[in-house]
């Protein structure tokens, strides 16, 4: 990737394509389409919610490269994204290093996440500690899911 990757905190104009990574995510193809076929990242999500984009230019208009959302109240990393074609290129640790500041800053100790089970390796790979399992909630989620946490001291 050239150029530099900057993490800016997201608006409410960024709702619709926030939307679309999530929707033509590859991560989210074959058997778990049906999780996001009908999600939404909205502006009042977005208003919330501490949501981060990381972006290729210091420009609001810069390209999302990816992003994360952080729900304090819950201390959980609801959402975490990068797009696909730009994995593999630090992005996504970067998100997370900046999740985990933002939540020191916050008071949070440590942020749990439910990881959608073909990015367990990532999430591995970044810090996070297996703590259990989220069973299966059919129709919306028909798999069990590893549920993590990341100590943010």
């Amino acid at each position: 990737m050239r150029g530099e990757t900057y993490i800016r905190r997201a608006v409410a104009r960024d709702a619709k394509r926030l939307t679309r990574l999530v929707r033509g995510s590859r991560a989210y193809q074959g058997q778990y389409s049906a999780m996001v076929a009908d999600y939404r990242v909205g502006p009042d999500y977005i208003e919330n919610n501490l949501v981060f984009v990381a972006v290729d230019s210091e420009e609001a208009t810069g390209r999302v490269l990816g992003f994360y959302s952080l729900v304090i109240m819950a201390s959980e990393l609801d959402l975490l994204f990068v797009q696909d074609g730009m994995q593999g290129r630090g992005i996504g640790r970067r998100l997370v290093e900046h999740m985990k500041s933002e939540a020191r800053a916050a008071g949070l100790e440590r942020v749990r996440v439910v990881v959608h089970p073909p990015a367990e390796g990532f999430y591995l790979r970044v810090g996070a500690v297996p703590i259990g399992t989220v069973s299966a909630n059919p129709p919306a989620v028909a798999w069990d899911r590893p549920e993590m946490e990341f100590p943010t001291l």
